[in-house]
């Protein structure tokens, strides 16, 4: 996608008399010398591996009354070590693609080493544990091999640690889940940040969001929701105001920082409107969440496409629930449609105004 807009750039920037088309054409061929991102055959690798472990992990336990039990405890370490050693040879000889598979493979017999042998000797504990032995393993292959597949991994194992069915499954002490979730999503950032798996820190950011719902399902209160909105707010703020001490780290992390912030903000006012009856609480809230989609317009509206486009459907969404509030209980169901198509043209007339400024603006600063 990117590669497109670049190379349309090119010719149009060229066509002006900007650039020469031989410059143009090494800057394209620069990008495309750069190691991509994306590559299918890293993705196949890693779903072989899923499905070996799988497999492995299957046929150990349909044949495990029969195979001795010296034999199953070297058999499974010598898997995990087996794996492991071969991601480090694999990795000092470059081959990427093939070392995070086997690195996902040893990190994955690793969990399932935690069931087996766990059965085999039958050890205290129960799943919870487990997975958190589980998630601790990961983090510390991921940062031993500096693999981003395995932090993948890791950042996974942090949602099924954190899921609510262990507190109901497993009576686990919803306090735990309390620090245990920021802590989990503190670690991947870091291991994010020490890898360079940058996309797997949306991992990171949703966890920190299901963290706050947990935190509301626990204390379903208006003042809940409240500071909910209030921490995403002030979060929101220190990403993306430039003033910010902050604003400078929050952009060396890309959009995410200022979309995940925002996103909380949205979706602390929506729990709020679920928490008020009255119609006057509701329409304050409303003109609160409508400065909010401004703000967020205004101040994010020109770097950040994800916290443009939350905003635009914040406004238009807010603006047909207080339209349905106020105007569809008086002139009753066709006159709402009327206003809500009246409304949705508005709201897109402002959003064509908005994107022109920011295509001028974004002119201006290429002159």
């Amino acid at each position: 996608m990117y590669r497109g807009r670049l190379e349309r750039d090119l010719k149009h920037w060229t066509a002006q008399g900007l650039l020469d088309a031989p410059t143009a054409g090494r800057l394209l061929q620069e990008y495309d010398s750069r190691p991509s991102s994306f590559s299918l055959g890293r993705v196949l690798m890693i779903i072989a591996a899923l499905l070996v472990s799988a497999a492995v992990l299957l046929l150990v336990a349909a044949n495990w009354e029969a195979i001795p039990r010296l034999v199953r405890l070297v058999g499974i370490v010598g898997l995990i070590w087996g794996a492991y050693l071969g991601g480090a040879l694999l990795v000092s000889r470059g081959a990427e693609r093939l070392a995070a598979a086997f690195l996902v493979f040893g990190t994955l017999a690793f969990g399932g080493a935690i069931a087996l042998v766990g059965q085999m000797y039958h050890l205290s504990g129960d799943t919870f544990q487990a997975m958190l032995v589980w998630f601790a393993g990961a983090v510390a292959a991921a940062a031993l091999f500096r693999s981003g597949a395995v932090t993948a991994i890791a950042g996974v194992l942090a949602f099924v640690v954190s899921g609510a069915d262990w507190t109901q499954s497993y009576n686990v002490d919803e306090t735990v889940l309390l620090w245990l979730m920021p802590l989990m999503a503190a670690v991947i950032i870091l291991l994010v940040r020490y890898t360079g798996a940058a996309r797997v820190r949306h991992l990171a950011y949703l966890l920190l969001v299901a963290w706050l719902a947990f935190i509301y399902s626990e204390y379903e209160t208006p003042e809940t929701a409240i500071a909910i909105a209030g921490f995403g707010a002030v979060a929101y703020l220190l990403a993306a105001v430039p003033q910010s001490p902050l604003h400078a780290l929050a952009r060396s992390a890309g959009a995410a920082p200022a979309f995940y912030s925002y996103l909380v903000l949205v979706v602390g006012l929506l729990v709020l409107h679920a928490e008020f009856d009255d119609i006057a609480n509701r329409l304050l809230l409303g003109i609160v969440t409508l400065v909010a989609a401004i703000a967020g317009i205004a101040l994010s509206g020109k770097e950040n496409g994800a916290v443009r486009y939350l905003g635009y459907a914040t406004f238009a969404a807010e603006t047909l629930y207080l339209a349905s509030e106020t105007i569809g209980s008086i002139i009753g169901t066709s006159g709402f449609f009327l206003v809500s198509g009246l409304v949705v043209a508005l709201v897109a007339w402002a959003v064509i105004v908005l994107e022109r400024r920011f295509s001028k603006a974004e002119t201006r600063a290429e002159a």
